[in-house]
């Protein structure tokens, strides 16, 4: 079979245009970025307000693991089959991070015949929204460490200063460092770190923010650091809202692409879902909802981390209601769950796929909690037999949940259309949409509810710095926030090495901090980074681009 970046330059891409025009967009409501993307303007928005919104899907997915599981492919393969059953559907995805690119994962654009394109531009520098959030981010960094050279009116706390710097990429040696060296006319020296833009609290405010007052009342709100009086500082302190919100005045409006098939696709926003809250902007999902009958989204890793912080978080504040599920799994990585080695998972192995079917049944009866229907879609592969399939299929029904084979990587929208029957018809099922937790319980109360409720843990201890932290977030009047865990994706535990459905563990809550602008509560877990390193040969080796300005090696 070709290659991913091979089938994406094979397809004749419609001009966008053409594509805003199937969705009864304007031509002066798109902002053209060439010939195949293009940002839609505030004045659609405005337009559509008073639209009828269309359902709600879901795609989530197991833990993640080395035998793959093809969440985004199958999100993209859903919005393909719908047309093909008569049903006028919008995907609505997050944008690829530059970290995985170029580390080990990989893009973020679907896979086989199942991609958005141009799959090469939206892996790489899009229409510029991961710079500008970048700037915005770094900005604040600079406009804080400048105010102390200046004389420090403001008397902040260098020792104190919890707002990180920012790059798309991933880079292990930023994590930790001294900044200021080099005498006085360079700044006052102190400790600083890096963190991934897809981990930035401005990424989490763009997703989250409603519109251009929204994001910069947010802006304004972020907590910057401490003064030496243990008094919270903001960026509206110092000044520095305007200027922040000037440099993110066009990423804050969504992308418009297509697949491979034509369907259209809104791409905006990126945050990680193990070390961020997973999810597109909310501007994305309700503008995709004013324009078409269903709209298909999905929410990063593992639906222990992504799907229950769309649930808690992003639907919580924007009005959303999902009205289906899908979740993702392979008989492969079920496998690999059931204890085979990765080499092993194609040979049929009936006990090793019983075995690893815990992990499933955590993530259906997880996403039951939240009172919405699920869908099991089974990404196939020519190594599934039909005994194990019919197993997977009986397990499913008897959890309650639908069951679906998926071939939408080596078939496009036409290896969907099963799918995406049993997706229509689950959205016609009866709902009872909630979150899990109160907010106004006190912030532990919250995190023990995540743990045991959806990671299956026994309970959760705190380092002291976190329970510190926890007092003085407490004290400010914050607590009644939502609680965003970072966490691995690899586990239900925060221990990678635990598959399965592990049981009896503790959730270890390293480090507590307030988001303020964003308006949640991150807690991480275990060993979490929010700044990767790349692998010892990185995706990026593989890279190349040739005179005529094709680029290969991205997948």
């Amino acid at each position: 079979m070709l290659s991913d970046i091979e089938i994406a330059h094979q397809t004749e891409l419609k001009k966008i245009t053409e594509i805003a025009a199937t969705l009864d967009i304007d031509a002066d409501e798109i902002e053209l970025y060439g010939n195949y993307k293009a940002k839609l303007s505030d004045a659609l928005e405005k337009r559509l307000a008073k639209n009828e919104d269309g359902k709600l899907i879901l795609v989530t997915a197991i833990n993640p693991t080395p035998a793959g599981e093809g969440k985004t492919t199958t999100t993209v393969g859903l919005g393909q089959a719908m047309p093909k059953i008569g049903k006028k559907a919008i995907i609505a995805l997050r944008e690829p991070s530059l970290g995985p690119v170029f580390g080990v994962k990989g893009g973020a654009a679907g896979g086989g015949y199942s991609q958005v394109v141009p799959m090469e531009d939206i892996n790489l520098h899009f229409t510029g929204d991961f710079h500008a959030i970048t700037s915005a981010n770094n900005l604040l960094c600079a406009m804080i460490d400048n105010h102390i050279q200046q004389g420090n009116a403001l008397d902040i706390d260098t020792r104190r200063i919890i707002f990180k710097r920012c790059l798309d990429m991933n880079d292990r040696v930023l994590r930790n460092c001294i900044i200021g060296l080099g005498g006085q006319v360079n700044g006052v020296p102190r400790e600083d770190h890096f963190m991934i833009t897809v981990a930035s609290e401005i990424m989490a405010i763009l997703c989250l923010a409603k519109d251009i007052d929204d994001l910069k009342e947010r802006l304004g709100n972020i907590i910057f650091g401490y003064s030496r009086k243990g008094t919270p500082l903001y960026a509206r302190d110092l000044k520095a809202v305007g200027a922040m919100a000037a440099l993110l005045k066009d990423a804050v409006k969504p992308n418009l692409v297509q697949t491979l098939e034509h369907t259209p696709c809104l791409i905006h926003g990126g945050p990680f879902a193990n070390i961020a809250h997973g999810c597109n902007s909310v501007r994305a999902t309700k503008l995709a909802l004013k324009m078409a009958d269903y709209v298909i989204t999905e929410a990063g890793f593992g639906s222990d981390l992504g799907a229950e912080k769309f649930m808690d978080i992003k639907c919580r504040y924007a009005g959303l209601t999902p009205s289906t599920i899908v979740l993702v799994a392979t008989v492969r990585a079920l496998k690999y769950n059931g204890g085979v080695k990765k080499e092993d998972t194609t040979i049929p192995n009936v006990d090793a796929l019983k075995a690893g079917m815990i992990n499933l049944e955590a993530h259906i009866e997880n996403l039951q909690k939240f009172g919405v229907p699920v869908v099991v879609a089974i990404n196939r592969f020519a190594s599934d037999s039909d005994e194990e399939l019919a197993v997977l299929e009986e397990f499913c029904k008897s959890k309650g949940a639908k069951f679906a084979l998926s071939e939408v990587f080596a078939k496009g929208g036409e290896g969907g259309i099963e799918l995406a029957k049993a997706v229509v018809e689950s959205c016609e099922l009866p709902s009872d949409f909630h979150c899990i937790y109160d907010l106004e319980k006190p912030i532990k109360e919250k995190l023990n509810t995540i743990a045991t409720t959806i990671y299956g843990a026994a309970g959760v201890v705190y380092s002291a710095a976190a329970e510190s932290a926890i007092k003085e977030i407490e004290a400010l009047g914050r607590g009644n926030l939502p609680i965003c865990v970072a966490k691995t994706q690899y586990s239900l535990s925060d221990d990678p090495n635990k598959l399965g459905r592990p049981t009896g563990f503790t959730i270890s809550v390293a480090t507590i901090r307030l988001c303020n602008g964003a308006g949640f509560i991150v807690a991480e877990t275990g060993d979490i980074m929010t700044l990767p390193g790349l692998p010892a040969v990185p995706a990026a080796c593989g890279i190349d681009i040739d005179n005529d300005g094709n680029i290969s090696g991205l997948f």
